[in-house]
């Protein structure tokens, strides 16, 4: 018997961002679960460590938490000056391309076996492109990612030899004291992206700026001595509370403040 995949269940999610989902049958969820669960520790092994996101052990806070203390190696404790390049993939999750994603596979992936189950997996979805898009809601997708995106890792880390590199999903910062040299690799990865995976990066989400003047990066902006949530995930956060929120809406939310510097934030939502 061969295996085929269903059809997806298409919804919306709003989080902020309008994101499509798409949901595979209970019977196919099944067999991803399985195929992850094989695939994630050799895979998660050729990492390099500064990669985070849907990684055991490498979430949001521990990806702040590194982000924080490369800035410090780099800026020598912070008594240099620390030009900090940060990128972001366009429409990535949409951009990436099935021969590129499964030629990278076949070069780690010797058993025909599971290639025939991941090439129906991979060719189960497309964008309006065909052969391109892998869709949000696949637990594979997220090892995908991490598989596509790690091409770009080690280039980085061993071509460019970007010493401070931290990469969490399609979200990438690259830190030196040379500004000239951040505008060069810069260069390098765009060329790099276009030639090797077919991704850009997001024109209006790139920049070169010191570190002690902030530093946007998944969610907080950085300082050398402290982090503040940005605006409008602060503008969002006290909308959602006033209009009300469940017990554990709100326990999450003061969470995520514990790990900045948020008091007065806090205050403000004690007092609501």
């Amino acid at each position: 018997m061969t295996y085929r995949h269903s059809a997806y269940e298409a919804f919306t999610v709003r989080d902020p961002k309008t994101r499509s989902i798409h949901k595979a049958s209970v019977a196919d969820r099944v067999l991803h679960r399985a195929l992850y669960r094989k695939l994630y520790p050799f895979f998660d092994r050729a990492f390099i460590a500064d990669s985070f996101s849907c990684r055991n052990g490498k979430g949001t806070h521990k990806a702040l938490d590194r982000f924080a203390s490369l800035a410090r190696k780099a800026s020598r404790n912070h008594r240099v000056t620390l030009w900090v390049l940060k990128c972001d993939v366009k429409k990535f999750f949409a951009s990436i391309d099935h021969r590129v994603l499964l030629r990278i596979l076949y070069d780690s992936i010797a058993d025909k076996r599971i290639m025939r189950l991941l090439e129906e997996i991979i060719g189960s979805f497309s964008t309006a492109t065909n052969g391109v898009g892998l869709p949000l809601g696949n637990l594979t997708s997220q090892l995908f990612a991490n598989v596509y995106l790690n091409v770009l890792d080690q280039y980085a880390k061993h071509r460019l030899k970007a010493q401070y590199y931290l990469r969490y999903a399609d979200d990438f910062a690259i830190m030196s004291t040379d500004k000239k040299w951040l505008e060069s690799s810069l260069s390098a990865i765009q060329t790099f992206l276009a030639e090797k995976l077919f991704l850009r990066l997001h024109p209006d989400k790139v920049f070169i700026r010191t570190f002690s003047s902030g530093v946007d990066f998944l969610g907080w902006v950085h300082f050398p001595s402290h982090r503040v949530l940005r605006t409008a995930t602060k503008i969002r956060l006290m909308r959602a509370v006033r209009q009300g929120v469940s017990e554990n809406a709100l326990a999450s939310y003061q969470g995520l403040l514990r790990h900045g510097n948020t008091t007065k934030l806090r205050r403000r939502i004690d007092d609501l």
